[in-house]
């Protein structure tokens, strides 16, 4: 029986920043999972929608009024087109299709999983929590723009002090229960919640830091968050 596969959520915005694709750190990052793999790993990658959904939703704000679930749908569609530019990416390494569904993933031989949002309420953040329920995995990478998780929030508290670890009661109390499309959290309330329940880890760290990375994937000590 092959061991469960390592869940990385994979934030938007190191995908697609502001600037546009980041193509530079997709080739990084493939070659960093390509390293692993050829050790044995194995992964389900998850994808944000980064910079594509905020623009689409900015635009279409511009044109009338919104519905939450209109806001939802283009992110969601924003992460689907993420992940297949991810998927072409990892052609060589990857399953030939993307997850979208987090509650029956395929079974899959190779060593790469590629995965995007599902449906309205659901954040690709409780996405990565099903998965890892669904295949067996004990720990969720949470890769993004942030280094962190902090005290409080550093852009409006200056005192705000970065944590090495955090507890799920801890960290709720901090998020709240309710989750928001385009919500600026360190990690989604209601995927917190259930990730509580399921005794889920999850490490937070700087995405495009690959050597923080590996020894988060190592057990070794790294510049991050725990929460757990």
């Amino acid at each position: 029986m092959k061991k469960a596969p390592v869940i990385i959520s994979l934030g938007g915005s190191l995908i697609v920043p502001k600037a546009g694709i980041d193509a530079a750190f997709l080739k990084r990052f493939r070659a960093f999972i390509a390293k692993r793999v050829a050790k044995g790993g194995r992964f389900v990658l998850i994808c944000g929608g980064g910079s594509t959904a905020r623009a689409y939703q900015k635009a279409a704000r511009a044109v009338g009024p919104l519905s939450r679930e209109d806001v939802d749908w283009i992110g969601i569609h924003s992460t689907r087109l993420n992940a297949h530019l991810l998927r072409t990416v990892f052609r060589k390494l990857a399953h030939s299709t993307v997850v979208k569904n987090p509650l029956a993933p395929p079974s899959f031989r190779e060593p790469v999983l590629i995965a995007a949002g599902w449906k309205p309420g659901w954040s690709t953040d409780y996405c990565a929590t099903l998965l890892a329920s669904s295949l067996g995995a004990t720990t969720v990478l949470n890769l993004s723009d942030i280094d962190h998780v902090y005290s409080a929030d550093p852009r409006k508290d200056p005192k705000a002090k970065p944590l090495e670890y955090i507890g799920w009661k801890a960290f709720r109390r901090m998020v709240g229960n309710r989750w928001d499309p385009g919500a600026n959290v360190p990690f989604d309330p209601v995927a917190a919640k259930m990730a509580e329940r399921i005794g889920l880890e999850v490490k937070m760290i700087a995405g495009r830091d690959l050597a923080e990375i590996g020894k988060a994937l190592d057990g070794k000590p790294f510049k991050g968050t725990v929460i757990g």
